[in-house]
């Protein structure tokens, strides 16, 4: 059951799937659990900030983790777009894949 959603120049830009084909045809670590996507807008987080805090953490357990100080971290934390590297190393310490911190 596909649905074809058509652009304003009535050529097909999008297409709805079930829910279910999707997930069966896409890993789980690719998906974003809607807690960060409402962490970002209820409380205005970071990508970053968001995965930390649903996943737990705290700064300082994340930090230690990467081993910097917990201030440090917090600046990396609140940046809108932390270096590649800098995200590689905190998806890292969040066990996650570090595209989901590319939001």
């Amino acid at each position: 059951n596909v649905q074809i959603i058509n652009g304003p120049d009535g050529n097909p830009a999008f297409v709805v799937i079930p829910y279910a084909d999707y997930v069966a045809t896409h890993p789980r670590e690719d998906l974003v659990p809607n807690e960060v996507a409402g962490y970002m807008v209820k409380e205005g987080l970071t990508a970053v900030g968001a995965w930390r805090k649903h996943l737990g953490l705290t700064q300082a357990e994340v930090a230690s983790r990467i081993g910097i100080s917990q201030a440090a971290y917090a600046q990396q934390e609140a940046a809108s777009k932390p270096r590649k590297a800098t995200r590689a190393k905190i998806a890292a310490a969040l066990g996650i894949n570090a595209d989901l911190l590319d939001l």
